[in-house]
């Protein structure tokens, strides 16, 4: 069975180890309750490295006030058996006291986290930023991973790393979807049986903006108000935001014909959902 540790000081162990043998270490840090998405992660991983670590850390410092750190979904082994399946060699899976002992140190990135999800989470990229570049202080991986799914964080992640000098390459990953096409998320449970149909609306608004700017419309308002009117035909769901933005620093964009991020935030019923697609 695939170790499980608790503690930074025997992942340190690990890593000291491998590293003495000249091996490769990839990283894949997660929130736990795994599904297909993270699977193509830790696959993608072990094709590229010797070793690799997947971090299971539902990380409190990333919640903010009401949100659902309390309920978000755990089932450490459940996780185990798909990381072993996909070819991981450990789990990090910490209590939140072993990453945070008498913490008083985050990180933050300027301008990048106010616009998108940061408007509404204004807190959240400060933990993002904060557990991720502990992680790689922790791993000193040479690669780490991470799902299209939640573009802006890897947006974050990139300039993060590139501003505080980390010497490991960021990987993007393509988003993994429902057979009908919601994207995976562990969320996804949270909805009930209405929900779940009318999620797809994310999904179906994305294509249609996709569609319309690979038929040669330019006219960014144009395409979010598509993007827009078909989320709104559903009556369950609530938009959040609705941008097209530049790839590399997310800001509104006027003009389709550069390299566009289209992203969207819904909320169905009380559940937050994200979906995006690139053009480059």
């Amino acid at each position: 069975m695939i170790p499980v540790i608790k503690s930074i000081k025997e992942v340190r162990e690990y890593v000291k180890a491998w590293r003495k043998d000249g091996k490769s270490i990839g990283l894949v840090p997660t929130m736990g309750y795994l599904h297909e998405g993270h699977k193509s992660l830790i696959v993608r991983a072990a094709a590229e490295n010797d070793c690799v670590i997947v971090s299971d850390f539902v990380n409190p410092t990333q919640f903010g006030p009401n949100e659902d750190f309390e309920t978000y979904p755990r089932d450490i082994e459940k996780d185990a058996a798909l990381c072993e399946a996909a070819g991981a060699s450990i789990i990090f899976n910490p209590e939140p006291e072993e990453m945070y002992v008498n913490a008083l140190t985050t990180v933050s990135v300027d301008k990048i986290t106010k616009v998108l999800c940061g408007k509404s989470r204004p807190t959240h990229f400060d933990g993002v930023c904060t557990v991720v570049s502990k992680l790689f202080n922790i791993a000193s991986p040479d690669r780490a991973y991470f799902g299209q799914k939640d573009a802006q964080q890897l947006c974050v992640i990139r300039k993060m790393a590139r501003d505080l000098n980390f010497d490991i390459e960021i990987i993007s990953c393509p988003i993994v979807r429902e057979a009908d096409g919601l994207a995976k998320s562990s969320r996804n449970t949270y909805l009930d049986e209405k929900e779940r149909k009318a999620a797809l609306c994310l999904s179906r608004s994305l294509a249609i903006g996709r569609t319309m700017i690979e038929n040669g419309e330019h006219d960014a308002a144009a395409v979010k108000a598509a993007i827009r009117d078909e989320i709104e035909k559903e009556p369950l769901a609530k938009v959040d935001y609705v941008e097209l933005v530049d790839t590399e620093n997310l800001e509104a964009v006027r003009d389709c014909s550069g390299g566009i991020l289209a992203a969207v935030a819904v909320y169905i019923g009380k559940t937050r959902l994200i979906d995006n697609f690139i053009i480059d």
